[in-house]
């Protein structure tokens, strides 16, 4: 064999062995940078749901029931009105709570608040304010909605105020690979009670968690 033909051949060889490197280093990644996508936008749509849930609770406290529309939830944390008790003094040792408001040692002042105002003087909402028109859209879904819903059930002879917001996986994942999310959506529909995707609260337990806790 020549020289000139064994440095073709080591070329090649050479060529040939990059390439492969190049394609494993792409099918170990391609799961990685899937699942660090994944995970970012998982994030995202999660801290939402969570501030639907504080505005839901606080929607609740102020009416007695939880908002089926994500828009009027919206309207009422930007220009409606909740309670907001304050207390002044204090509780002496030997007295409860109740004692020492009848003794007038505490006081309790109740004055009405911007619900927003509220809660984000307690540091209990995640969107800055600005952004709060736009907690009704799931992140990375070209503006498609959380859905919601919110009803009663019977608990024992007791009406129970519940509700729930919703967001599809497939809504969240777009443009991501498809046969990834195919699969991811097979598997959590398999679980007991499986939801493929995420959301908060329900429509058949009292319960507000999400499926993420």
């Amino acid at each position: 064999m020549s020289k000139n033909v064994r440095i073709i051949l080591g070329a090649v060889l050479a060529v040939v062995i990059i390439g492969l490197v190049f394609v494993l280093y792409t099918c170990i990644m391609k799961p990685v940078k899937f699942n660090q996508e994944y995970d970012t936008r998982k994030v995202e749509v999660i801290n939402k749901l969570k501030d639907i849930r504080t505005l839901q609770e606080q929607y609740k406290n102020t009416n007695g029931r939880f908002c089926s529309s994500i828009d009027s939830l919206i309207e009422f944390a930007e220009s409606g009105k909740t309670l907001l008790i304050k207390k002044t003094g204090t509780i002496p040792d030997n007295m409860t709570e109740a004692e020492a408001l009848k003794s007038g040692a505490l006081r309790r002042d109740t004055t009405e608040v911007n619900p927003l105002e509220k809660l984000y003087a307690e540091n209990k909402l995640i969107t800055p304010k600005d952004k709060i028109k736009d907690l009704k859209y799931i992140p990375f879904s070209d503006k498609e909605e959380f859905t919601m819903a919110a009803s009663q059930i019977d608990k024992g002879g007791v009406l129970v105020a519940v509700f729930e917001a919703k967001a599809p996986i497939e809504t969240y994942t777009k443009g991501m690979d498809e046969q990834t999310i195919t699969n991811m959506k097979v598997d959590l529909e398999k679980k007991d009670n499986g939801y493929a995707g995420f959301k908060v609260g329900s429509l058949v337990n009292a319960i507000t968690d999400g499926n993420w806790e």
